[in-house]
């Protein structure tokens, strides 16, 4: 595997590619990988003759009171972990390539980003536009690999790639999980052992949304308090949202119809550690 750190290389890079004819996959991430990572550049690796991964803690999709400079980093184990999962170049630019002094664009998208993450972290989605675009035009990918844990992550940027008309495809991968079903993520870290063993329970909550839709109840607000109900009578929980919504568009009707694709999303404290889940059912 070859690190590449300057965005003007890959591009010349990724040219050659093309004039090649080699298909390129494009897995980015923000690093210290963990199984859901390598899993995704796994496949990439599968479907594409060229892997490239990108490796960028990305400073715009961060709030002032986000934990940007902590946000946990391990370079040399990230090199060594993508070379052996199949990528066959890391793209790790350094900040001020990838933000230069006067630099004054921005992309927002609306609809997709109102709603749930976007009502807590308002400049959250205008940074991860960004910074993907950005990504897509220093790699060139004929194919993008992201999972399905940040869910609206993923809408967003099929909505970009649609309205910007970028010859990118998406690719959804399902979620990585520990053997109690929490989601593999890089912030699970910054949890105590006693949390670890005890944040199962947020996926459960989904599960418990689940199994009702499956049973066949439609009201959504019914559906939302089955999930809440045991995370909220405890402390060690706080949670931000635990709702149902259409898996399209995040529209929230009343009662979902039989037909309807439905997600089911979490966003919960446990102590200082924000975690995000999700699962997609079938009304």
């Amino acid at each position: 595997m070859i690190v590449i750190n300057s965005a003007a290389e890959m591009q010349t890079i990724a040219k050659s590619l093309q004039k090649q004819g080699k298909t390129i996959a494009c897995v980015p991430t923000m690093g210290f990988l963990h199984e859901g990572h390598l899993s995704l550049i796994s496949y990439a690796h599968e479907i594409a003759d060229v892997v490239i991964t990108t490796l960028f803690v990305n400073p715009t999709q961060f709030g002032p009171a986000e934990d940007f400079s902590k946000y946990p980093r391990d370079f040399e184990k990230d090199c060594l972990l993508a070379g052996e999962s199949g990528a066959d170049y890391l793209f790790a630019p350094d900040e001020k390539d990838m933000y230069s002094e006067g630099f004054a664009t921005n992309i927002h998208i609306s609809g997709v980003t109102e709603r749930f993450e976007g009502a807590f972290r308002p400049t959250h989605f205008d940074g991860v536009a960004l910074i993907v675009a950005k990504l897509f035009g220093c790699t060139m990918p004929d194919i993008a690999v992201f999972g399905q844990k940040d869910y609206q992550q993923t809408l967003l940027i099929k909505r970009m790639i649609s309205d910007l008309n970028l010859p990118v495809e998406i690719v959804v991968m399902p979620t990585i999980r520990r053997e109690d079903g929490l989601a593999k993520s890089s912030r699970n870290k910054y949890l105590t052992e006693a949390q670890s063993s005890k944040a199962k329970m947020i996926h459960q909550a989904l599960l418990n949304g689940r199994s009702a839709i499956e049973k066949g109840i439609r009201e959504r607000q019914e559906i939302d308090y089955i999930m809440a109900k045991e995370l909220s009578m405890d402390l060690d929980f706080r949670i931000q949202y635990l709702q149902s919504a259409k898996a399209d568009d995040f529209s929230l009707p009343d009662n979902f119809d039989p037909k309807d694709d439905i997600v089911l999303l979490a966003a919960v404290y446990l102590g200082n550690t924000r975690l995000i889940d999700n699962e997609l059912v079938k009304a």
